[in-house]
């Protein structure tokens, strides 16, 4: 793959099909590409999955984006970083037998922020998402937008989150929800991590699909 992301792959094992689903993973602010696979181990026979490092440097590991304020992103890298994510898509679309029904985006923080934003632009152009303590900026919301009806889009956030706030997860859903598409909506007592009950949930949404 022509690409400027370092990022690690696994290759679906079960042979049974031709061509299989995706998942692409983003980490969130100071981590790298290895911080999620583990939570969709349980899906590598039957799943690509993608996870890309953040190309920008942020100790301890890496960002996407850089930020103005929480819940304001810079708008030039993070416009930028939404096209090349949407590149990297289409280049392994392109080089590997991947189901075209079936792109997931599932992504932590800063992760969660661009799969919610990618959700908005691309729509049904994707199976769903998984948001997992992030948000939507207010400049995804004047870009422009695909439809969304029928969309999957699993969100879960700590209802103690100390650096995103939890109350925006809830703006998430109605919007989503107000777009058309399939939400699941998970609180838990926690902040800003995951708890391994949001993991079996994020297994068992995939298991669904």
């Amino acid at each position: 793959m022509e690409t400027n992301f370092v990022y690690t792959l696994s290759k679906p094992t079960n042979q049974t099909k031709e061509k299989h689903p995706a998942i692409f993973l983003m980490h969130g602010m100071g981590s790298n590409e290895n911080d999620l696979p583990s939570i969709v181990e349980e899906l590598k026979n039957d799943f690509y999955i993608f996870s890309i490092r953040g190309p920008l440097s942020q100790p301890p590991g890496y960002s996407f984006f850089t930020i103005e304020r929480i819940g304001l992103p810079h708008q030039e890298p993070f416009t930028k970083v939404l096209k090349e994510i949407q590149d990297f898509i289409q280049e392994a679309k392109d080089h590997f037998e991947i189901d075209e029904n079936g792109i997931y985006l599932l992504g932590f923080s800063q992760g969660a922020i661009l799969s919610q934003s990618l959700a908005s632009i691309l729509g049904k152009q994707i199976a769903g998402i998984v948001s997992l303590s992030g948000y939507l900026p207010e400049l995804v919301e004047s870009m422009e937008q695909s439809p969304m009806n029928g969309l999957r889009v699993f969100i879960a956030h700590g209802e103690q989150d100390q650096i995103i706030p939890f109350s925006w997860s809830e703006r998430s859903k109605q919007y989503f929800e107000e777009k058309g598409a399939e939400v699941s909506y998970h609180t838990y007592q926690g902040g800003h991590f995951l708890t391994q009950e949001v993991v079996n949930k994020i297994l068992e949404f995939f298991k669904n699909a």
